[in-house]
């Protein structure tokens, strides 16, 4: 006798077959998104002074890549410049695509100048299940100052925003401007050759203009209609600071960080760390016959830190007054320099979309970390031939692992080709020496917690093992907020704070969020702080984790994961394409 329309077996072939359609629905919105990249010399002028600079296409910032939700990008780069290129797809999750993460040394070897061979490089990869705001840029030394643009992941067609749908929307890239005589590559050589900090920029900027003429020259324009709510796409570009964003008369509800979904949260002020990226809703409703300043402004964490700058962008009306020098423009009212509350207020209120159908928070843990990290002093190497051989260089440590690239081979190609003398497999679980982390006076008398050595060493990863790492911030020559980006995943951001995480826990004062934490791909842990993270290892490859501040990557805030297959096909990275570069 056949089942009856509503016996169990039944449903399981409507359920199957509806399954069926969906995937095949899916394959058939999919679509192949193709770049050409040429990377080369841009004369500009900024602030007054003309400047050469390396550039995508002709165009500071670079060009916006766009796709959607189950989209292949596959972007061919040429580099016509004098300098060595790498791009890094920032947020891209790059599933079974390792060979396409783009960090130097770490999943491939520089795309060189020339016409020859290894001067081009296709990226090859997929964006399936990621929806918002990511971006690109160098990951090859300063070069990302000028080399970066936004990558915008909509949903599929016919899906719509876990929010109201905005009239209309607006890319804000916000980066940093050097008036040098020498290039951006020079700036990073000359502190190497030192062993000290880069020379700071002169400016900031907001796409790519800094906005301080009152003239309104070199400053972008945001055109609304009264009444209407805009999508503002925010990324912070700039190479080393954390960035207040405000708009004059303005409120926002941000709906997404680091293209993962949040819960609703209504500020006037925004915070974002370098390499992070905020999605935040405005509605323009102020005041008739006025227009606005935009502005984004150095946040510092750091003790004593008196440098600072802002760059202003317009905010215009459709229907304000057509003579301009009778119109009054407002400015916000910017947070101080140093407004650590507001900047901790803002990270840590953040909440996670629960949304059905969606990975949740992993309850298990497979393996614990704890890595502390921060500033150190290692012995000056040979070729830092204008460094203070006494004092020695300033560096930087994960675990008192002090980050060094490979010279010869990748560290994916190396992990691939099981090539020993490249890296090896042993990243302490623990910093060597457990102290009072955030005791300044304690730390900075013991010289031993200073010094730290060079080391290629990385954390091998078995397939699909959860890991919770503690990030812990030391005073070791000082504390600073520094913004972690882990590649190849996003993270679970479960708790955060200020002070020694170990005394916390003990007094039992810590409390993680297992139902509703942010999800992010780079996290600005506190000055003098922590932060707990939770992530699956279900991407094979090695993955780096380091510093977003640029100037502390070379300084060795850094460290990998290598994550194994897992055991099937489709758990297993494929081999690299035909034309992946040479070393």
């Amino acid at each position: 006798m056949a089942p009856s329309l509503g016996s169990g077996s039944t449903r399981i072939l409507l359920i199957v077959s509806l399954l069926l359609c969906l995937r095949q629905q899916a394959v058939v919105d999919a679509a192949i998104v193709e770049h050409t990249f040429h990377v080369g010399n841009l004369t500009v002028e900024r602030l007054g002074q003309r400047q050469v600079i390396t550039a995508v296409n002709g165009q500071f910032p670079g060009p916006k890549v766009e796709a959607r939700n189950g989209d292949t990008l596959l972007v061919r780069v040429v580099n016509n410049s004098p300098y060595n290129i790498t791009i890094h797809w920032h947020g891209v999750l790059q599933r079974l695509s390792a060979w396409a993460d783009g960090p130097a040394m770490v999943t491939q070897c520089p795309i060189l100048p020339g016409s020859g061979a290894g001067s081009s490089y296709t990226y090859r990869f997929n964006v399936t299940g990621q929806e918002g705001t990511l971006w690109w840029h160098a990951h090859v030394s300063f070069l990302r100052a000028t080399v970066y643009g936004a990558l915008l992941i909509r949903p599929r067609p016919g899906v719509p925003y876990p929010f109201p749908a905005p009239h209309a929307e607006h890319t804000l890239l916000l980066g940093e401007w050097w008036n040098a005589s020498a290039t951006l590559v020079d700036v990073e050589r000359q502190a190497f050759l030192t062993g000290g900090q880069p020379a700071n920029s002169v400016a900031l900027t907001i796409n790519g203009m800094p906005g301080l003429s009152h003239a309104h020259k070199e400053m972008h324009h945001l055109r609304v209609a009264r009444g209407n709510t805009y999508l503002l796409r925010l990324v912070n570009a700039a190479l080393n600071y954390q960035l207040f964003f405000k708009v004059a008369a303005h409120n926002f509800t941000v709906v997404a960080v680091d293209a993962c979904y949040t819960d609703p949260y209504h500020t006037d002020v925004i915070i974002i760390a370098p390499g992070q990226t905020v999605d935040a809703l405005m509605h323009a409703g102020a005041a008739p016959g006025r227009r606005y300043y935009v502005a984004a402004q150095v946040y510092q964490s750091i003790a004593n830190a008196t440098y600072s700058a802002t760059a202003r962008a317009l905010l215009r009306y459709d229907d304000d007054a057509k003579d301009a020098a009778k119109t009054i423009i407002m400015s916000p009212r910017m947070p101080a320099l140093n407004d650590s509350a507001t900047a901790q207020r803002f990270y840590g209120s953040l909440t996670g979309l629960l949304r059905d159908g969606k990975p949740t928070v992993p309850q298990r843990v497979d393996t614990r970390m704890v890595v502390t990290y921060g500033l150190a002093i290692a012995p000056c190497l040979p070729a830092q031939t204008l460094c203070n051989r006494t004092r020695g260089s300033l560096a930087a440590s994960m675990n008192n692992v002090s980050f060094q690239l490979p010279a010869t081979m990748s560290l994916l190609e190396a992990s691939r080709s099981r090539s020993s003398g490249v890296y090896t497999r042993d990243f302490p679980d623990r910093p060597p020496v457990m102290f009072d982390f955030t005791n300044a006076a304690a730390v900075n008398r013991n010289m031993s917690l200073m010094v730290t050595s060079k080391g290629t060493r990385v954390k091998a990863l078995r397939y699909n093992e959860t890991v919770e790492v503690v990030l812990q911030n030391t005073a070791v020559l000082g504390t600073e907020n520094h913004p972690l980006h882990l590649h190849g995943f996003n993270f679970y951001v479960l708790a955060q704070g200020t002070g020694n995480y170990y005394y916390l826990i003990r007094k039992k004062k810590i409390r993680k969020n297992l139902v509703n934490p942010q999800q992010r791909n780079t996290i600005a842990v506190p000055a003098g702080g922590w932060a707990v993270i939770r992530f699956t290892a279900d991407n094979p490859g090695v993955w780096l984790m380091h510093c977003h501040l640029e100037a502390h990557l070379p300084f060795g805030l850094a460290m990998a994961f290598d994550v194994q297959d897992g055991p099937t096909p489709d758990a297993m990275l494929p081999p690299p394409p035909n034309d992946y570069p040479p070393c």
